[in-house]
């Protein structure tokens, strides 16, 4: 099919002249598709889309949050050591350590702390009968006092069986709260309204250990 090159007319093959507009037909332009229909608008080629650019990542953002949290809990740990320290210092300069002997005495912001390592002295701040004959041990026995409570301890070490320590014990506290005891070993607790009283006894051998321990509140803490 050709075409008028003119008015887009189609006209037959080898015709020389339009016959709708009277044009000439050139042979080369005739066979050629119109470019436009008469009289109508020439068609836009669709725009093709441009993709739009992605957001940036919010990767960054997220880091710079995990980097502030880091920052601010080391920053956190290094004043919490700092006022540890600095309380420890000032604790340490205001504490002062007096020594006569076996007895010794710390003063410090909080109050103070008498102890003797004396086992004769330990014995009788105890206040607590001794096994008649039991040796009294170095290792184990003192006593001490910070503000209105008083602790001592003694250990000893006894010949006789355990059952022979174990009466003697039983019958001095018979109305204890607490009393265990088995081939090997006994327990017996007792206490008031301002002392506990800790009574342990293992068989060591053909004889007996010995482990006192008291507690005491002064009635000044207990108002």
């Amino acid at each position: 099919m050709a075409f008028c090159n003119a008015c887009g007319a189609s006209i037959a093959a080898g015709t020389k002249f339009c016959s709708k507009c009277g044009a000439s037909i050139v042979a080369s332009q005739a066979t050629a598709a119109p470019p436009f229909a008469a009289g109508s608008t020439p068609a836009v080629a669709p725009a093709t889309p441009v993709a739009s650019a992605p957001p940036p990542a919010s990767g960054g953002g997220a880091l710079k949050v995990i980097l502030i949290v880091v920052g601010v809990i080391v920053l956190a740990g290094i004043l919490g050591v700092a006022s540890i320290g600095f309380f420890a210092l000032r604790v340490a300069h205001h504490t002062r350590v007096h020594q006569d002997g076996n007895n010794v005495k710390v003063e410090t912001p909080f109050g103070n702390v008498e102890a003797t390592q004396d086992p004769q002295q330990a014995a009788r701040d105890l206040g607590v009968d001794l096994y008649p004959g039991a040796q009294i041990l170095k290792n184990g026995t003192g006593s001490a006092t910070f503000g209105n409570i008083h602790s001592a301890a003694a250990n000893l070490q006894s010949s006789d069986s355990l059952d022979a320590v174990s009466s003697f014990y039983k019958a001095k506290f018979p109305s204890a709260a607490v009393t265990t005891s088995d081939q090997n070993h006994c327990t017996i607790i007792a206490s008031d309204n301002k002392s506990m009283i800790t009574i342990n006894l293992q068989a060591a051998g053909d004889g007996t250990r010995i482990q006192i321990s008291k507690v005491t509140k002064s009635s000044d803490a207990a108002n």
